[in-house]
């Protein structure tokens, strides 16, 4: 007789319930616990001791719920990761207690994803690359290095510093262009109420006047007009530039390279994103090349991370030249893009064989002065931005008051 298939039962993926009980001093105490069922859960509580009076799911609410994974979330997961190694927690446990601890539900789903791929038998990095959206190559090469290696803890404590510097410089860039844009968006907020509700309110006092009205006064009542009438049309307009902008810098490579090379020409803004590509450049590299990548296999990876096109084209060449056999400094000082500090710290490194330690160094002092700038450009972009705000309400105000002024005058 032929046997029948047994199907075995799918296993339930571990949640999170919130639980409440009572234990052996009879206080009531309260937490949380993953598992499988309500039943699994009560019976872990009653080996603690606790009573167990209330199970249930933990609820997740709707902001929650669709929160996206930042690159300060892999950045936290990296250095919680190195954490646990290096307190000698196995790798599955680890992922664990990093999945319980995480407030985020698509970031406990991203952790359970990955330690299902190492319980079945694929590698760390392996599983890592199954997600390539939130982790580079860069990242998983790195973490493949540390395991073939056996120091793994190591290697994921350079990816964790790793991380946290280049999310913090990244920060440091968002914050001084974050205020100066709000600041503006703020003021044409304020000028377009001025010309759609105030100005109107002048112009029917000026139609009582008779008298030709001074050219200033008249354009900004022209302008008003304008809105009144196509108000609708500007602020469409205002959304479809907005939206071309945001589509070309994402489909056109053309678009992107050459708004990489306008910004760096940018006063004030050029210098800024200039040093915070040699500060990637030299932070990437040292990560790198200390993990025992070769150099002209960590060049590779520093190219897409610098963030820049020019520079981009620059490590391309440079990893051209090395791979030849010229050294590293004089191949940078040949493009003419790097600064010569970068170039000549590059040299000693080189010389003395801590090449390493070195662009640490120089990573860590252009860090130090995109943060000096970002600080100098927000304690200088206040006042201008004071000035440009008082000179359009004060031009619209001023424009307002000129024929009441002149009136007063004839009288």
């Amino acid at each position: 007789m032929a046997t029948k298939a047994v199907k075995t039962p799918k296993v339930a993926k571990p949640v999170v319930y919130v639980w409440e009980g009572v234990d052996r001093k009879g206080a009531k105490v309260t937490g949380e616990l993953t598992g499988h069922s309500p039943a699994l859960i009560k019976a872990q509580l009653r080996k603690q001791g606790v009573n167990p009076l209330k199970v249930r799911k933990k609820s997740v609410s709707i902001f929650s719920a669709g929160k996206k994974i930042k690159p300060l979330d892999i950045a936290f997961f990296s250095r919680q990761m190195a954490t646990m190694m290096k307190a000698g927690v196995p790798l599955l446990q680890s992922f664990d207690i990093i999945s319980e601890g995480s407030a985020n539900p698509n970031m406990r789903k991203l952790v359970d994803d990955i330690k299902q791929e190492v319980a079945a038998g694929h590698s760390f990095a392996t599983a890592l690359r199954q997600k390539p959206q939130y982790f580079d190559d860069l990242f998983c090469n790195l973490v493949d290095a540390g395991e073939q290696a056996g120091a793994l803890e190591s290697l994921l404590d350079r990816v964790a510093t790793y991380k946290e510097k280049t999310e913090s410089l990244k920060a440091k860039i968002k914050k001084a262009m974050t205020y100066p844009i709000a600041v503006v968006i703020v003021a044409f907020i304020v000028t377009g109420i001025l010309l759609i509700k105030v100005v109107p309110q002048f112009q029917s006092l000026f139609a009582g006047f008779g008298a030709e009205l001074p050219a200033f006064t008249v354009m900004v009542i022209n302008l008003s007009q304008y809105l009144q009438d196509y108000w609708f049309i500007v602020l469409v307009a205002l959304f479809a530039m907005i939206f071309a902008f945001k589509r070309a810098h994402k489909t056109s490579e053309k678009f992107r390279n050459g708004l990489d090379r306008t910004l760096l020409k940018v006063p004030v803004i050029g210098p800024l994103l200039y040093k915070s590509a040699v500060a990637r450049f030299a932070r990437t590299l040292a990560t790198t090349f200390a993990a025992g990548v070769p150099l002209v296999d960590a060049l590779d990876s520093v190219s897409g991370a610098t963030g820049n096109i020019i520079f981009k084209n620059a490590v391309n060449k440079v990893k051209q030249d090395v791979s030849t056999g010229m050294q590293l400094n004089f191949s940078m000082r040949s493009t003419g893009v790097f600064p010569t500090l970068a170039v000549q710290m590059t040299a000693i490194g080189e010389e003395s064989g801590a090449l390493d330690s070195m662009l640490d160094k120089v990573a860590t002092y252009y860090e130090e002065e995109v943060d000096n700038m970002v600080d100098s450009l927000t304690s200088l972009m206040e006042p201008m931005i004071m000035a440009v705000l008082g000179v359009i309400v004060g031009g619209l105000v001023i424009a307002m008051y000129l024929p009441i002024f002149k009136l007063g005058s004839v009288v």
